[in-house]
This record gives structure tokens, C-alpha cells and sequence, in this order.
């Protein structure tokens, strides 16, 4: 490991990496689209992002996990809802084809997807 992924800011940042998906890489090895984070004006860390479709994936495994490691698609409509409302807060249909890919998770048909979120915006 190099040493400024030994920073106490990538120690710190750890954990949060791992929930997105991102990883931490020296400051020296950043790419044009990472982000360089500093400590005290002095780069620290460079993170690098998951690419968007890895992140929807995560987002699934979470709601998995979010409902007791049941398979999204055993779930009851008032789950499944639910599911589709956590996903859209936090952003998994800007992704292309994600409603097609949650709609899949699910086991409904797109339009099914496409009612749960309309009714999300009258309630």
C-alpha cells in the first residue's frame, strides 16, 4: 500500500468508499476523473468513483439487504413500492436502462415500474 493511502484521511474515508463502490488510489496515480481530496492544502487521496451501472447493482444488493436478504422479486407489492421509491431517491433511475434493470430485480414489467413511480408523485 502506498503511503498515501496510509493517510488518516484515507483510513477515515474507508468505510464510505466501500458503501459506494469507490476506492482510494495515491494522489500521483489520479485519473482526470477522480477527485483529489486535501488535508491541510496538501492532496491526500484521489477517489475513484464506481462507473454508473456498478452502482445501480449496488443499490439492489442494498435493498436486498434492506429487507432482510429476501430476493427482490419474492417481495409483496407494498415492499416492492417501497423499493422503488428508496431507488428513486437516491437517483437509480437517471441511469440508463435502470428501469428496465430494477423492473428485472423485481420481477414486474417496466410498466409496473413506471405506475409504482407515478404514484409516488400523486402521493
Amino acid at each position: 500500500m502506498s503511503e498515501a493511502l496510509n493517510h488518516p484521511l484515507a483510513a477515515a474515508l474507508e468505510p464510505l468508499l466501500a458503501a459506494v463502490g469507490a476506492t482510494a488510489v495515491a494522489p500521483s496515480e489520479a485519473r482526470p476523473e477522480d477527485v483529489v481530496l486535501e488535508w491541510d492544502g496538501t492532496p491526500a487521496v484521489a477517489v475513484r468513483l464506481p462507473h454508473l451501472s456498478s452502482a445501480l447493482d449496488r443499490l439492489l444488493a442494498e435493498m436486498v439487504r434492506q429487507f432482510d436478504g429476501r430476493p427482490l422479486t419474492e417481495l409483496d407489492r407494498t415492499d416492492k413500492q417501497r423499493v422503488v421509491a428508496l431507488l428513486e431517491e437516491r437517483g437509480a433511475f437517471t441511469v440508463r436502462h435502470g428501469v428496465e434493470t430494477v423492473a428485472s430485480a423485481l420481477g414486474v414489467s417496466r410498466f409496473t415500474v413506471y405506475n409504482y413511480l407515478n404514484r409516488q408523485e400523486k402521493g
